[in-house]
This record gives C-alpha cells, sequence and structure tokens, in this order.
C-alpha cells in the first residue's frame, strides 16, 4: 500500500525569512500568490491544515474544505511567540542560538525542536494508505520535522532545509521507505538537493536545501554559525 501527502507551505513565521515570529494573517498579495499556486496542486482525496490563522486563509483562498488537524500546529514558541527574530536575537543572543545548535534547547518555554519533530512524526504514523492522496497546508517548521523524519536525518538538520513558501513538498511512502519530491520547479542556481533513503527504480526524490537570501540583520552571523554545525 501507499501513502500519497503534499504539503503545502504557508507564508510567515518561519524564523529563516520572516521578522515576525507567531501566527499572524496574510495580507492580501500574500492570498492571491496562494489561490495562483492552486492549479500547481495534485488531485486530492482529503485536505488537512494546521489550526492557525494562516492556514485556514490559504485554505480558504484555494477553495479547499481543510479539516483542522491540532498535529500540524506550527512548533510552539513560548514567550517568544509575537516577538521579531532581531529582537530575541539582540535580547537573548545565547537563548537564540541554542535553540539554532541544539534541537532539544527550549529557551523560549516552548516547544523544541526534536519534540516538533517526534509530534511530527507521529502524526505521519497515523495516516492510513487507505485515506488517498492527501494535501496538508501548514507550517514550514512542521514540514521541515516530516524531511526529517521521512530521510531519517538527525534532528541538528532541521535548520538546514529551507522551505519556501507556498512550496509544495510531495512525500511517498512505499515498502517500508518514503520518497520525497517538490512538486514543481527546478533548483535555481546555488540550491543543493537531498536524495531520499530510498533507491527503487523509477523513483526519483528530493528535499530542498540551502540558497535561499535573507536580508543583512544582527542575526545573520547566528544563522550563519548554526549552518555550518
Amino acid at each position: 500500500m501507499t501513502i500519497h501527502l503534499t504539503f503545502l507551505c504557508v507564508p510567515g513565521g518561519d524564523a529563516t525569512r520572516d521578522p515576525l515570529l507567531g501566527d499572524t494573517p496574510l495580507s492580501e498579495r500574500s492570498l492571491r500568490m496562494a489561490a495562483a499556486a492552486g492549479p500547481a496542486l495534485p488531485p486530492h482525496r482529503l485536505a488537512v491544515r494546521a489550526p492557525s490563522i494562516r492556514c485556514s486563509q490559504i485554505a480558504d483562498a484555494l477553495g479547499l474544505v481543510a479539516v483542522s488537524e491540532p498535529a500540524l500546529r506550527d512548533l510552539d514558541l513560548g514567550r517568544w511567540c509575537g516577538r521579531t527574530v532581531d529582537d530575541i536575537a539582540a535580547a537573548e543572543p545565547d537563548g537564540f542560538t541554542s535553540w539554532l545548535t541544539d534541537p532539544d534547547a527550549a529557551p523560549h518555554g516552548g516547544e523544541s525542536v526534536r519534540q516538533l519533530c517526534r509530534r511530527t512524526a507521529d502524526w505521519l504514523s497515523t495516516v492510513a494508505p487507505e485515506t488517498g492522496h492527501t494535501v496538508a497546508i501548514t507550517e514550514a517548521a512542521v514540514i521541515r520535522a516530516a524531511l526529517i523524519h521521512a530521510l531519517a536525518a538527525p534532528a541538528r538538520a532541521f535548520w538546514h532545509l529551507a522551505v519556501p513558501p507556498l512550496s509544495a513538498v510531495s512525500l511517498t511512502r512505499q515498502g517500508g521507505c518514503w520518497d520525497i519530491r517538490l512538486a514543481s520547479g527546478t533548483p535555481r542556481e546555488g540550491q543543493r538537493w537531498l536524495l531520499s533513503r530510498s533507491s527503487g527504480a523509477g523513483t526519483s526524490a528530493a528535499g530542498h536545501l540551502g540558497g535561499w537570501k535573507r536580508s543583512n540583520s544582527s542575526r545573520e552571523t547566528i544563522f550563519a554559525a548554526a549552518r555550518r554545525l
């Protein structure tokens, strides 16, 4: 039996890209872009979404009746929620660095990266093959955690996985292994690809790594150090 999942990444709330952490309503521009991304989604029998404002907005923009799934909620950032990344990096540099380099660290009092990875892996284990193709609208952090599980990668690789806004990543499980494929698009110059563990004939899969641009700010040195670990 085969499990087919397509994750669609919502814009916003990603520490590698966005200045403000936490759940916030999306702009009209983001919603228009989301609606335009709809035709790229594969046919599916079920749609689920994280229980956030922005995931609900994206589902509506796509015209999807998506079931709210608590297990797909974003990484719990505790007291950091609603603060800017630059503010956190400046006010709590040691805590911020530990968060980016130690998957067991939770200096914000919320959820560690490893806890998120375990939660996501637990949800993946509940997806039944007979469910059919499922579309999951969720956060970049959750998609990173799903890739960590599918690739059997260490949790320390979490921040090395770039998941662009409105990108679609397909996971297929067959014969005990996961294959990973970007639903559309090709890598731009400077991007790297990480192959899945599956080596079955006729399959190809990739996890998208690196190659994204960020503004020059006080947190750049911290992110660069984290990626070298």
